[in-house]
Parts: C-alpha cells; structure tokens; sequence
C-alpha cells in the first residue's frame, strides 16, 4: 500500500509542473516623437497633418547631439511613424513648415 501511494504521490508531482512551451512578446510600441529645441524655451503651436498641440521648446544649450532630451509631455509629441507635414507658429508667426519622415521609434529634434 504504501508503494502505491508513493508512486501516486510521485506521478502527481510530476504532472503538476509546468511542463511545456510558453510564449512571451515584447517589443517597443509603434511609436516615433518630435522636440523642437530654440535659444531660450518659449511655447509654440505645432500643426502635425492638421490636429494642433501646445508645446514648449527646450533650451539649445540644455540640448547637444549627443545627449538626449528629456521627454516629457510639455515638450514633446507624441505621434505614428510615417511621413507627416509639421507647421510651428509662434505668436501667429510660421517659424517652420516642413514635410518629415519618422522611423518606427525614432527621436527627431528640430531646431527653431
């Protein structure tokens, strides 16, 4: 008797784990950014295919190549890879109308 609960208590310890293939996905999502840097940080209207955000621009001199910019939500937006015209208008004013294209997870500062 004690054999068969011992072989009993065996297989159950042996079926119960976790055998078999698992599966996990990660990844970035599908999505690019845009920062616009300027001698001293004022807030500008950017016109991206139509739909407008309120941003400010980060100072030129806290921004070099090669360093990045911190991301926040003040100063940057947010938007899909592709291809996409942008309009920056300051006190009424075009700054910039340019046509750009974004990678997928791609960072682009344009300078003002």
């Amino acid at each position: 008797m004690k054999k068969i609960l011992a072989i009993a208590a065996l297989l159950l310890a042996m079926t119960s784990c976790g055998v078999g293939t698992y599966s996990v996905e990660s990844g970035r999502s599908e999505q690019s950014s845009v920062s616009f840097v300027a001698q001293t940080s004022y807030p500008v209207t950017v016109t991206i295919d139509g739909t407008e955000y309120e941003v400010n621009t980060v100072k030129l001199k806290d921004w070099r190549t090669d360093r990045r910019i911190k991301q926040t939500a003040k100063n940057t937006i947010k938007i899909a890879p592709g291809k996409h015209e942008i309009i920056v208008t300051s006190n009424g004013n075009v700054v910039l109308k340019d046509l750009i294209f974004l990678s997928n997870n791609e960072s682009k500062v344009i300078e003002l």
